[in-house]
């Protein structure tokens, strides 16, 4: 009888998860569009779509290095409707930048799976007299509080890439944090900042156009889409070093079939032509 009575509780929630998705899904993004977490996002969604039978919409909850989205996405009802998409600032890094978050990123959240990591890349405005590391170390020397650099915010790993070569080389440079990448990339390339360190997707183009000048790449080897641009490492600044990495993610609540059920619309979509 007591076999009975629990078969009959889980039936429903077993029909539950095996009709899962039944409506559209939301994937939340922390930073402002046309950043890199809205575009790699978008293109997950995209791929998603098509294997999950309903639509799949970005969402973006810009604010405070991107703890704002990844809470909401995290304070959603945990049935696989909500989604959020991190990147190593709001899991990694977060915990350490703020002396309170809204979530426990321990007991909170549930990492589906990475959707990709990238290198970054030290870029300056053209405008700025130096075509190495060497030669901004130096100018930044001779012109102390005077050369600023962008990020997409206060604890990123764009702003703390930024304080580690402030740090390793010994200069002053004045942060400047915005609320994402896409707006702070956009002052870089009106002059309104003098340098920045983002993902290399995303500055590819005004690298490739002129309209920004890529001095280091700050991993541990070069990027095969700048061959040509020598690593922190090589420009004598080991220790500088920043890569990133983004995320999808639920509320730890979520049942574990609809968890596996998202992680394989994701990983299908990751091995598409649309995503690849």
């Amino acid at each position: 009888m007591r076999l009975l009575r629990i078969l009959a509780l889980l039936l429903p929630m077993l029909a539950w998860a095996q009709s899962y998705p039944t409506k559209p899904i939301k994937i939340v993004v922390p930073f402002p569009p046309g950043g890199p977490s809205d575009i790699f996002a978008r293109g997950l969604a995209q791929g998603m779509q098509a294997d999950m039978g309903h639509p799949v919409i970005v969402e973006n909850v810009g604010g405070q290095g991107g703890v704002i989205g990844v809470d909401r996405a995290l304070k959603s009802a945990p049935d696989g409707y909500t989604l959020g998409f991190n990147s190593g600032s709001t899991l990694a890094i977060a915990p350490y930048s703020f002396t309170r978050l809204p979530y426990d990123v321990k007991k909170d959240v549930a990492l589906i799976t990475t959707v990709v990591r990238v290198p970054e890349v030290l870029v300056v405005h053209p405008s700025m007299p130096v075509k190495t590391l060497q030669e901004l170390v130096a100018y930044a020397k001779g012109n102390p509080g005077k050369v600023n650099f962008g990020s997409a915010g206060g604890g990123s790993i764009t702003h703390l890439a930024g304080e580690l070569l402030k740090a390793e080389a010994k200069i002053d440079i004045v942060h400047v944090p915005y609320k994402g990448a896409a707006p702070a990339v956009n002052d870089l390339l009106g002059g309104q900042v003098q340098m920045g360190i983002f993902d290399v997707p995303v500055l590819l183009g005004h690298i490739r156009s002129g309209r920004l000048r890529a001095i280091a790449i700050t991993s541990g080897k070069r990027a095969e889409a700048l061959p040509d641009v020598p690593t922190t490492g090589e420009a004598g600044y080991p220790n500088v070093t920043s890569d990133n990495w983004y995320g999808l993610i639920v509320p730890a609540a979520t049942p574990a079939d609809v968890q596996k059920r998202i992680h394989a619309a994701a990983d299908k979509a990751l091995h598409s032509p649309v995503v690849v």
